[in-house]
C-alpha cells in the first residue's frame, strides 16, 4: 500500500516499501478480516428483480458454503476451478472459495465462444467450472472434449450437465478455514489475448493483490477515502475488473457495484453512477468516448476516473475535467505484469499522451536489446525489472514462452516506447500484432485460427484497422478456396462464424478478400504490410481528390 499523505511524487516514492508477508491467502485478506457480525457491505447488486446489498457476513458464509462443496468434491490445492460468470455476487463468491481452497481460479469471459472456452479449459486442466444456466449450455456441448472437467455447478439450479449448486450449498457448512498458503503460491491464470500463437495462461500467485494495490490506489486518487464505492463496466473475467477494482476494493473493505450491462449503453452508465453515488470508476477508452457523446446528469458524486489499455488524447483529458471536475488518470500494464505505470493529477501533472510515471515499488525501464536502460528520448522496449509482486509466476505449461518473456532481469512486454528526463513513459508502437479494440488487447493468432477453419477459407490474417471510435477494429483478410467466389452473404456467413465460436469483441468488423498475402520467406505473415496498406488509404481518404 501506498504511504499516508504523500506531499509530491519525490516523497511517495522515497517513502514507498513492499511489506509482502510470507503467507498470505487473498480470500483471508478480501473477506474474512471484514466479515465481524457488523454487516458491512461488500457488493451492491444491480439485478432485474431489484437491488440486493452483500455484506462481508454473506460472502464469508457462502465463500465457505462453497469451498465446502468443491472440497467434497475433491478439489483441493492447485486444483482448477473455472468461474464462468458476469458481474454478480457468485462470481465474486466462487473466487473467494476457490482462493480459499488454495485452488487455482481460472476467470472465463461469458461472451467466449465453444472454440474458446475449449482451449482455455483444456489448457489450465480445469477440474470445476462454477456458471449460470447459460453458461452450463455451453459448457454441455463441450464435456466430451474435456477429460479433466469432473463437475459443472450451476448458480442458478438444474441444468443440463450441471449441477443445482443452490441445493447443494443450502447443506454445506457456512465455516471453512482458510488454507495456510504461501504468498508465493499459485492462485490464479488469466489467460493472454493470444498476441503470438495460442492464448497463454498468466499464472499468477496469491501474492498479486498486494502487488496491484499501489497501481490501483494511485490513480484513483490515493484510494481509498471515506464513502468511496467502485464501479467499472469492465467483465470481472479480465484482469481490468478482476484485480483493478473488484478484489483490490474488498481488500480495503470499499464496496462495489456488480452489474451486468450486456452492452455498455452510455446514458445507462451515466444514470448509474449518479443514482448510486458512485465515488471510483475504471472506465476503458472507449467507454468514455461513448460518453462524451451523451449527457451527463445532475449529482454525480465521482471523485476518481482511472483508465487504461488506450492512449488517452488532450480532448478527452478535457472533457473528463468539464464533466466530471477531475482529471482522469492514465495508467499502464499487461496481464503478465499490471498496473505498474499509472497517472496520479492529485500529486503531479498530467502530461497528455504520457501514460505516467512508474507506480512505487515497480522498476519500469525503456531497454535496449542488451538489455540496457536507454536514455530519455530513445526509442526502446518498454520492460519491468523482476522481481516484482505483481509479476506473473510464469505461463501455464509454458516454460519456453516464459523465457522468451524476459531479457535478463528484464520481463519485456512486447511494446515499444519513450521515458523523459522526469520519467514520465509514452507508449509509442507495438513490436507484436496486438489489436486493441474497445479497450480489449485482442490477438490475431486465436482470430485467424477460427476464420481458418471456415470450410471456405483458404488462409487468412486479422490486423486492427485505426477506428475513431474503438481505437481499432478487427478487419481480416481472407484468401478463398479455389472454386469459392467472394460475396457479400459469405463475409457476413464467415463473420457470424467466427463470432460465435470466439467473443463477439473479436470477430472481424470487416473483411476483405484477396487473392493471396504477404509473407516472409519462412511463410509467416507480414502484418505489418496489411496494417501500413490500411493507414496509406485512410490517409489519401483524408486528402481527397487531386
Amino acid at each position: 500500500m501506498l504511504p499516508p499523505a504523500p506531499s509530491d511524487y519525490a516523497d511517495l516514492i522515497a517513502r514507498f516499501a513492499w511489506t509482502i508477508p510470507a503467507r498470505f491467502n487473498i480470500a483471508e485478506a478480501c473477506c474474512d478480516r471484514w466479515a465481524d457480525g457488523t454487516g458491512r457491505t461488500a457488493l451492491i447488486h444491480l439485478a432485474a428483480e431489484g437491488v440486493r446489498r452483500w455484506s462481508f457476513d454473506d460472502l464469508h458464509a457462502a465463500s465457505c458454503r462453497l469451498a465446502n462443496v468443491l472440497a467434497a468434491g475433491g478439489i483441493g490445492r492447485g486444483d482448477r476451478v473455472g468461474i464462468l460468470l458476469p458481474q454478480r455476487p457468485e462470481a465474486a463468491v466462487a473466487h473467494l472459495a476457490a482462493y480459499r481452497l488454495g485452488a487455482i481460479a481460472v476467470p472465463l469471459f461469458v461472451l467466449f465462444g465453444p472454440e474458446a472456452l475449449a482451449y482455455r479449459l483444456g489448457d489450465s486442466g480445469a477440474a470445476a467450472v462454477i456458471t449460470d444456466e447459460e453458461g452450463a449450455a455451453k459448457l454441455d456441448a463441450l464435456r466430451d472434449g474435456l477429460p479433466a472437467l469432473g463437475r459443472v455447478l450451476s448458480v442458478d439450479g438444474p441444468a443440463p450437465g450441471a449441477e443445482d449448486l443452490p441445493r447443494l450449498l443450502a447443506r454445506a457448512s457456512p465455516d471453512h478455514a482458510c488454507a495456510d498458503t504461501s504468498a508465493d503460491d499459485p492462485a490464479i491464470i488469466i489467460y493472454t489475448s493470444g498476441t503470438t500463437g495460442p492464448p497463454k495462461g498468466a499464472l499468477h500467485a496469491q501474492r498479486v493483490l498486494l502487488g496491484h494495490l499501489p497501481g490501483v490506489e494511485l490513480p484513483h486518487e490515493l484510494f481509498p477515502r471515506p464513502g468511496d464505492l467502485f464501479w467499472t463496466p469492465a467483465d470481472w473475467a479480465w484482469i481490468g475488473g478482476l484485480l483493478d477494482v473488484l478484489l483490490p476494493s474488498l481488500f480495503h473493505g470499499v464496496p462495489v457495484l456488480a452489474h451486468r450491462m450486456a452492452k455498455f449503453d452510455a446514458d445507462a452508465a451515466f444514470a448509474l453512477m449518479a443514482r448510486h453515488g458512485v465515488r471510483n470508476v475504471f472506465m476503458p477508452a472507449t467507454a468514455l468516448r461513448m460518453l462524451r457523446a451523451a449527457r451527463p446528469p445532475a449529482g454525480l458524486a465521482v471523485r476518481s476516473v482511472a483508465s487504461g489499455g488506450e492512449t488517452l488524447g488532450e480532448e478527452l483529458l478535457d472533457w473528463g475535467r468539464a464533466t466530471f471536475g477531475l482529471t482522469i488518470n492514465e495508467f499502464y500494464g499487461q496481464t503478465e505484469c499490471n498496473l505498474v505505470v499509472s497517472n496520479c493529477a492529485g500529486l503531479y501533472p498530467v502530461r497528455p499522451g504520457s501514460m505516467g510515471r512508474p507506480v512505487p515499488g515497480h522498476d519500469v525501464a525503456v531497454i535496449g536489446p542488451a538489455g540496457e536502460r536507454l536514455p530519455p528520448g530513445a526509442l526502446g522496449d518498454i520492460a519491468i525489472r523482476r522481481p516484482d509482486p505483481v509479476m506473473f509466476l510464469g505461463y501455464w505449461n509454458n516454460p519456453d514462452a516464459t523465457a522468451r518473456k524476459f531479457r535478463a532481469d528484464w520481463l519485456v512486454t512486447g511494446d515499444q516506447g519513450t521515458v523523459d528526463e522526469d520519467g514520465y513513459l509514452r507508449f509509442v508502437g507495438r513490436d507484436d500484432d496486438v489489436i486493441t479494440s474497445a479497450g480489449y488487447r485482442i490477438g490475431p493468432g486465436e482470430i485467424e485460427d477460427c476464420l481458418n477453419r471456415h470450410p471456405a477459407v483458404l488462409m487468412s490474417a486479422a490486423i486492427g484497422k485505426p477506428d475513431a471510435v474503438r481505437t481499432e477494429i478487427v478487419k481480416a483478410f481472407v484468401v478463398l478456396r479455389e472454386g469459392i467466389a467472394p460475396s457479400r452473404a459469405l463475409a457476413a456467413e464467415i463473420q457470424g462464424f467466427v463470432r460465435t465460436r470466439l467473443a463477439a469483441h473479436e470477430y472481424p468488423r470487416e473483411i476483405a478478400f484477396v487473392d493471396s498475402l504477404p509473407l516472409t520467406t519462412t511463410g509467416k505473415i507480414i502484418r505489418r504490410a496489411l496494417r501500413d496498406g490500411e493507414r496509406a488509404v485512410i490517409e489519401r481518404s483524408r486528402a481527397g481528390p487531386g
